[in-house]
């Protein structure tokens, strides 16, 4: 019961790793809110995980400052306060370098970048004022550590998470609030399967060979799966990390080393 009491907000918890963290910080003794812009989503994990009174599922556009504040007010009046956010939410796009679009681009940083940041500043606050201190922990990439010439932005917007991770790791440590990360590798969900149907458009491949021989190449010897990231998110969630600051932790089957 590593979290027991403690209040998480998870962005994009209702489903793939969102979900799987979900489910573990309730299971730790936490208390939980889904917050993803997916309404069906929503109430689709919250039957699921079925916890009562310590889940909550909220929608959130992460694009808009006052459906972030509307969230956190709700979370507030729900539970009292928030001790951990799980900054989850993101998007995925690709395309040839010279094919990328204004409106990629936009979408892209709008979630990725602006809305990770913006979620993150508007719930320190709230853990300033609070006076409790609290974990922040967002989500990464393996594709911000390197370049990839077909997800130049997507890349580019993890690459900047990792920093924003340093930066306000620095920043925030004072007011007893650690913020982390974690940069998966290729993770088996949903969205994968959208990322292979890009991959077969612009590489020429058949449906579903990508996403194997991506899998192979994991030296762990196949793909990451959603529950293969609980165990991190919990640490980086808990006491254990209090000494943990602005570091992003690579949990990808040795798929990248730094």
């Amino acid at each position: 019961m590593k979290l027991q009491d403690k209040v998480a907000v998870i962005t994009g918890g209702a489903g793939g790793i969102g979900l799987a963290i979900a489910e573990r910080y309730l299971a730790e003794g936490g208390s939980v809110v889904i917050a993803d812009i997916d309404r069906d989503a929503i109430d689709a994990a919250v039957a699921r995980l079925a916890r009562g009174e310590r889940l909550l599922g909220l929608r959130l556009d992460v694009t808009d400052s006052a459906s972030i504040n509307a969230m956190i007010d709700e979370t507030l009046r729900h539970f009292g306060g928030i001790d951990i956010l799980v900054n989850n939410a993101a998007i995925f796009d690709m395309a040839p370098v010279l094919e990328v679009t204004e409106e990629s681009y936009d979408r892209l940083f709008n979630v990725n970048v602006k809305g990770a940041f913006f979620t993150l500043q508007a719930v320190a606050s709230a853990m300033v004022k609070r006076g409790a201190g609290g974990k922040i922990i967002n989500m990464a990439s393996q594709a911000g550590r390197r370049g990839e010439s077909l997800a130049s932005m997507y890349c580019a917007t993890k690459a900047t998470i990792i920093s924003l991770t340093q930066s306000c790791g620095q920043a925030l440590i004072s007011y007893g609030i650690n913020v982390n990360g974690i940069s998966p590798g290729v993770v088996d969900t949903p969205m994968w399967d959208e990322v292979d149907a890009l991959f077969a458009r612009y590489e020429g491949r058949p449906l579903g060979e990508k996403k194997r021989l991506v899998g192979e190449a994991v030296p762990y010897g196949r793909m990451g799966r959603p529950e293969d990231h609980v165990g991190a998110a919990v640490f980086l969630a808990s006491e254990d990390s209090n000494y943990v600051v602005a570091q992003t932790l690579n949990v990808d089957g040795g798929n990248w080393m730094s």
